[in-house]
């Protein structure tokens, strides 16, 4: 025993080992004293026995001249008293794993070495996380960190709140584990891991009297102490359960009361938090349509724990609004939906088990936030799930069988209120064929690469654009079977589209813009929600289903759907086909619905489907009745699908708030300005409404000159375009229009400059101008995700044709003003042919009327 009579306060001459004291001699002698690094996991039955250790602990720190820090999150009383410490940090658990524990690592850095610790009970966290995989996390990622810096710190957990589980991942970390236990007035403590220390008693229970710990060395009694402590404690089964599944299994007994018990409804609110979000404008509509059945069966769908995200909730959302009125009939054509969501909290785990917290709180920093990205997504790729997470991938494929499946994101942050997210996450077509290991495979790098796009440059940059860089962003995942059928060795819907409750951007003054827009194709929606080369979509005003925003047969003929995608059963892959030549080789598919068919071929116009079926009032209706329920305008998506007996099924695929600020519909009185004073002015081809912008700075690329520059040019062009985008500080201070020629923002350099977004978002318009020689057309994209891009930040757009009647492009007007790029970018000066930087004159305004649907820009 004498190896327990050390000096526990004294510091080791050669620095080899530094004890600390409990507080308590009598704790000291078991232990061995603590020693700097020590993490001390006590399991209490109450918060008040923690708290008897606590005390002393912090009054011996606080004597020896140590920095002590409390920190809090819990609900309970405090365990020490704040005048007792140094410092104490109030935490918001609430706010989600991620955002405390980059908090509390935030402390700990600041705080530094060899400080002492005391925190709140962890089984608290319980409230805010609802799984103990979390906790187990937090602690995991937690006290390595501790330990590294020689800190000492006391923690605490609720005997019978976790699981074995948790408690070994607890036990493998902490260096001291020790069992606290209350008993007919008596405390007894139970070392259960002491790291590096041991005595021949060290791991008896140990009785607590006046200040002394007897260890327990008689066999009866320890057998009679601990009978008389499991008669109290839960069950091996129960206790073999995370507090997760307990959560659901009591909720699961709710749902067999009736619908008017108050534990029922206050299930339905608690679990909406820990499923749906934190958004409450989200939450009031999932308390409205959702009910615990509903919510039961989420949780059956799911793998891991946590939120299912953005784009679940909605999907989930609109059906459950849609089938609130059984009178409607939605049941007979909607088709039922076939998903499995895998949790956020899968996001975090799969960081933390592979051991790239740091780096991830590095990339979470204002310092590492970019230069972080990079590395951390290329782990990402390379990192593996644990055993039993991979058996619920297998399971759920199983499910499937061969059916092609959709592996989507939807992270908290998408599809919300104020921010789509718009094609800044990656989604994934499984097309599900082979072996089931291979199937395995395959779904396990869709998952991973859906998750490194969290840590693209678009999604980053968008996020601190919005003002989302610090909030917490866990990416959920939508797995979904692939609406469609077999055609032949072709997998694919009848046809797909993008559905718009409030028509924002309307191209005649007659449309009603309440009624809605769609964007449709044939096959899948892949083509409705980009901008894809040379082709394009069939925009449907749902007043007026059969006015399109061509009337020229030969650009009608032009301006439609070519090339259909789809998914490749033999190949294994999505895949684009002619359209041509899916007609010759797939007789089944019902063409004459969707197509009219000429001297030229096929042409999509899908005016049989749109007159000749209830389709056009069906998708009225339903967006109608979602931007009711929503008191919101919305977006969907959604495919077509012909049974067996050649009825039609609608799937709601997707639907969340539209970003939009609303038309613009006042009049706007165009003058008659010299056309020495016009930069240009044409009639139609703009979206956004009507606007009286005053315009200080063009930047304009020339068309010709684009044109002849070489590939690896075009792309420095369009970097050049950010850089000039960044110099814009403040759009009201510096309105700045942007004309190019072709499409801004395409993937292909040929069809005009491939900028990414966020080097364009400070722009107050764009002009897309058309360039015949090169072969450079403008897309009015309604409904796509470059769409969502403009809406949200608020740029008007315009398309100009200047070899058409009616459209003046006076490109001599700017070449009458200096060009400043040289100035402002003196290293980009070579560029000075191809792009023009012109500060106007005051005076010179865009406008464009709705009504008159004319649109200029003058002094």
């Amino acid at each position: 025993m004498n190896e327990h009579r050390m000096a526990p306060q004294a510091l080791s001459e050669h620095g080899a080992e530094r004890f600390v004291t409990t507080g308590l001699p009598g704790l000291d002698a078991i232990l061995g004293g603590l020693r700097l690094g020590d993490n001390v996991v006590w399991r209490v039955d109450s918060v008040e026995d923690y708290r008897a250790f606590t005390a002393p602990y912090v009054a011996a720190a606080a004597a020896a001249g140590r920095r002590v820090v409390y920190i809090r999150f819990a609900s309970h009383a405090p365990v020490v008293d704040a005048a007792a410490v140094s410092s104490v940090y109030d935490l918001d658990a609430l706010r989600g794993f991620e955002s405390f524990t980059v908090r509390l690592h935030t402390i700990i850095a600041q705080e530094g070495k060899e400080v002492f610790y005391v925190f709140d009970c962890l089984s608290d966290l319980l409230d805010a996380w609802a799984t103990d995989g979390m906790i187990g996390n937090f602690f995991r990622v937690t006290c390595p960190y501790l330990f590294k810096l020689n800190t000492v710190a006391y923690f605490a957990l609720a005997r019978g709140a976790h699981s074995f589980a948790t408690i070994d991942g607890i036990r493998t970390t902490t260096q001291l584990l020790i069992d606290l236990y209350s008993e007919g007035g008596t405390l007894y403590l139970h070392p259960l891991k002491v790291w590096q220390r041991s005595s021949p008693t060290m791991f008896l229970p140990h009785r607590h009297l006046n200040g002394h710990f007897t260890p327990i060395t008689v066999s009866c009694e320890a057998t009679s102490l601990f009978k008389r402590l499991l008669r109290s404690a839960p069950g091996d089964a129960e206790r073999r359960l995370d507090s997760w599944e307990r959560l659901f299994l009591r909720a699961a007994d709710l749902a067999q009361s009736g619908p008017d018990d108050p534990e029922r409804q206050a299930m339905v609110e608690q679990l909406c938090r820990l499923l749906i979000g934190r958004d409450e404008r989200i939450l009031a509509l999932a308390h409205r349509y959702f009910n615990l059945d509903d919510l039961l069966a989420i949780k059956e769908r799911l793998i891991g724990t946590g939120f299912v995200g953005g784009k679940s909730v909605g999907m989930l959302l609109a059906r459950a609004i849609l089938h609130s009125d059984p009178d409607a009939g939605w049941g007979e054509f909607l088709e039922a939906h076939d998903s499995f969501f895998i949790g956020s909290d899968l996001f975090h785990s799969y960081i933390v088990n592979n051991g790239w917290w740091q780096l991830f709180m590095w990339q979470r920093s204002e310092t590492g936030y970019f230069s972080g990205a990079a590395q951390l997504r290329d782990l990402i790729l390379r990192g593996t799930f644990p055993l039993e997470i991979q058996l619920e991938f297998q399971k759920m494929l199983e499910h499937f069988g061969q059916y092609p499946i959709i592996v989507r994101s939807s992270s908290l942050l998408e599809d919300g209120f104020g921010n789509a997210f718009a094609g800044k996450y990656d989604s994934y077509f499984c097309v599900n064929q082979g072996s089931p290991e291979e199937r395995l495979i395959q779904f396990v790098e869709a998952v991973k690469q859906v998750y490194a796009s969290t840590l693209s440059e678009e999604a980053l940059q968008y996020r601190l654009q919005r003002g989302l860089a610090r909030r917490e962003e866990q990416m959920a995942l939508l797995v979904q079977r692939v609406s469609g059928a077999y055609h032949g060795n072709y997998f694919f819907p009848a046809y797909a589209g993008v559905g718009i409750s409030y028509n924002t951007f309307v191209w005649r003054h007659d449309i009603d813009p309440t009624a809605g827009m769609l964007r449709l194709v044939i096959g899948l929606g892949t083509r409705a929600v980009d901008r894809v080369e040379g082709d394009y979509p069939r925009i449907v005003s749902l007043d007026k289903p059969l006015l399109v925003p061509h009337s020229d047969p030969e650009d009608r003929r032009r301006f439609t759907q070519h090339d259909v995608d789809l998914l490749d059963i033999t190949q294994n892959s999505w895949r684009t086909v002619p359209l041509a030549e899916l007609s010759a080789e797939e007789p089944t598919l019902p063409l004459q619905l969707f197509a009219e068919r000429d001297s030229d071929g096929w042409l999509v116009t899908f005016d049989r489907l749109l007159t000749g079926t209830g389709f056009a009032a069906t998708m009225r209706k339903l967006l109608t009745t979602l931007e009711r329920a929503y008191e919101y305008p919305v977006d969907v998506e959604f495919t077509g699908t012909f049974d067996s007996d050649g009825r039609l099924y609608l799937n709601l695929i997707q639907c969340r708030p539209l970003q939009t600020r609303g038309i613009q519909a006042k009049r706007v009185e165009i003058g008659g300005a010299s056309d020495a004073n016009t930069l240009f002015r044409s009639t139609g081809s703009f979206m956004g409404g009507s606007i009286a912008q005053p315009v200080g700075r063009v930047i304009a690329v020339d068309p010709g000159a684009f044109m002849a520059l070489t590939l690896s040019e075009k792309y420095e062009l369009a970097r050049l375009v950010g850089r000039l985008n960044r110099n814009v500080v403040a759009r009201d201070k510096l309105p700045t229009l942007l004309m190019g020629p072709g499409r801004w923002g395409t993937s292909t350099p040929r069809l005009g400059v491939p900028v990414r977004f966020a080097e364009i978002n400070a722009m107050t318009a764009i002009a897309e101008v058309a360039f015949s020689a090169g072969g450079l057309q403008p897309e009015l994209s309604f409904g796509t995700h470059f769409f969502q891009d403009l809406v949200e930040t608020g740029i008007f757009y315009l398309a100009l044709n200047p070899e058409r009647p009616g459209c003046l492009v006076n490109d001599g007007l700017l070449k009458g003003f200096p060009n400043r790029l040289a100035e402002l970018l003196p290293d980009d000066a070579h560029f000075a042919e191809v792009i023009r930087v012109v500060d106007l004159p005051e005076g010179y305004q865009l406008l464009a009327d709705i009504v008159s649907q004319k649109v200029v820009c003058c002094r």
